[in-house]
């Protein structure tokens, strides 16, 4: 029986200890289900603002990065850490099938990238893109520590140290500021000392490395780091300046690129001497011009660019997009090659959908429209091309005809392309302009607005000068369509003229 007592006696105290453990238990538990609720709030609270107005709220860069950013890497992170330890496989699934079309690390990366394209090509400061003040677009929240760390840390993975260096050096700022932090400094130092390391910045990588040293300092890779840059700064002058050179691709260190940035930007690149006589005018040179005459704007005279306001009304640019929309996929460019397959290059980013003139009396009506605007026929018209660019959204410097190197891309039957009529079916809060970068010329996108030039010279030999250029959407959605003539069936409508240059 003695026996017996000293072990319950022991029961007791276990059962007190067991008690104690519950209650810290509970209370983490609380902790837990009080940090879910804050979560929750936030969630309820910024989908409620946004859903006022979720196009306006979207227009800004800076909110579709961050948006998909809470999915694609703050989301998970709360599943693993406040979720999947504590709940049931029952309401896991359940969650999963709720979640299961959030935005995933691609989206992510396409995000991100669409904000430093935007930076570069105009020319935004780091510090105001983290403030979310953006011209000419509304005003997102902060930028976390994190928020610029993810960013910079897309640019790092591609070996884009440029971006890397801006975007993780203003994450070490923001991190300083923070009470509540919501990103790892050493890491941070980690990935910015090399990636100033790369740049060519050896004494601030040196400095970085020592500074993470000081937060770990037991990390093997940061001291073996800081020996090397030890051995190089006695190769460097001590008084050498901080340096971040933007890295190219060999096409963009060109005229022809920094004229398509500037353009885009709204900048002046060439002096047109005939500027001063470029005209409006109503035009009534076919009968379905008769009773509401073109109202053409000359952007410039050879080769002829023209904008016709008022082409296309509310009604049918929105019919338009309504039977584009189920049809949209990624828009790829044609490569030449033994299978002639489509590619998906960064430099063209957009949504097309292809409608057949047979497909709705409203798409052979536009059809009918681009034919008298051009002066050609529809012989061997393409179907209406419709384009969706979103956030920066572009399509780089490329012409519309196919160079002599380029002849199997169209068919035989159909030749090249003579010309293009576009039609802006949408406004655009800021950017989105079509440019001619060996002209100076910048179309900006105007609803209901339609543009033709001639890409051939009357000869059948392609005109370079037309070279040109989508800019980066830098707020709002830009739709368009796309009508292309080709040279064969114009006999008649386009003719020679007696000068074989032209």
């Amino acid at each position: 029986m003695f026996t017996a007592l000293v072990e319950l006696t022991k029961a007791l105290r276990a059962e007190n200890s067991v008690a104690k453990e519950l209650k810290s238990y509970i209370g983490k538990e609380l902790l837990r289900i009080q940090k879910l609720e804050s979560i929750a709030r936030d969630l309820e609270n910024h989908s409620e603002q946004a859903l006022n107005d979720p196009m306006k709220y979207l227009a800004n860069p800076v909110n579709a990065y961050l948006l998909v950013k809470r999915f694609a890497v703050d989301w998970t992170n709360v599943v693993e850490q406040y979720i999947k330890p504590h709940i049931s496989h029952e309401f896991l699934s359940s969650l999963s099938s709720q979640t299961s079309w959030f935005p995933d690390s691609e989206d992510l990366s396409g995000s991100a990238l669409a904000l430093l394209r935007l930076q570069d090509v105009y020319a935004l400061q780091t510090s105001e893109i983290a403030k979310g003040k953006i011209e000419g677009v509304v005003k997102s929240p902060d930028m976390n520590a994190d928020d610029c760390f993810q960013l910079g840390l897309v640019a790092y993975n591609r070996e884009d140290f440029y971006h890397a260096v801006l975007w993780m050096d203003e994450s070490l700022k923001r991190d300083q500021n923070e009470t509540f932090k919501t990103t790892d400094r050493s890491k941070t130092l980690d990935y910015l000392s090399y990636a100033m390391y790369r740049q060519g910045n050896v004494h601030h990588a040196y400095n970085l490395t020592k500074e993470w040293l000081t937060m770990d300092p037991n990390n093997e890779r940061a001291k073996s780091n800081l020996n090397h840059y030890i051995r190089m700064i006695g190769e460097i002058s001590p008084n050498a300046e901080m340096k971040n050179i933007r890295s190219l691709p060999e096409h963009k260190y060109t005229a022809d690129y920094n004229n398509y940035e500037k353009l885009c930007r709204g900048e002046k690149t060439h002096v047109y001497p005939h500027e001063k006589d470029l005209t409006c005018q109503y035009k009534r040179h076919k009968p379905m011009f008769y009773l509401a005459p073109l109202k053409e704007e000359l952007m410039y005279f050879d080769p002829p660019i023209a904008i016709y306001h008022d082409a296309i009304s509310e009604k049918e640019m929105q019919k338009v997009k309504d039977l584009a929309m189920p049809m949209l996929h990624r828009s790829g460019v044609f490569q030449l090659s033994d299978t002639q397959s489509e590619e998906f290059p960064e430099y063209r980013t957009s949504k097309t959908a292809w409608l057949s003139d047979h497909s709705d009396s409203l798409i052979a009506r536009i059809a009918r429209r681009a034919s008298g605007m051009s002066n050609l026929t529809l012989d061997t018209v393409e179907f209406l091309q419709v384009l969706n660019y979103g956030i920066g959204g572009q399509y780089e410097p490329h012409y519309d005809f196919a160079r002599p190197n380029e002849e199997s891309t169209f068919e035989e039957w159909r030749g090249n392309r003579v010309a293009t009529v576009i039609f802006y079916i949408s406004d655009v809060e800021a950017g989105g302009a079509t440019v001619f970068n060996e002209l100076g010329v910048r179309l900006t996108p105007k609803k209901r607005a339609c543009a033709i030039w001639y890409n051939l010279l009357k000869n059948g030999e392609g005109d370079y000068r037309t070279r040109h250029a989508g800019c980066p959407v830098l707020s709002g959605t830009k739709w368009v369509c796309n009508k292309w003539f080709h040279i064969k069936g114009q006999e008649f409508s386009r003719q020679c003229s007696l000068s074989p240059l032209e």
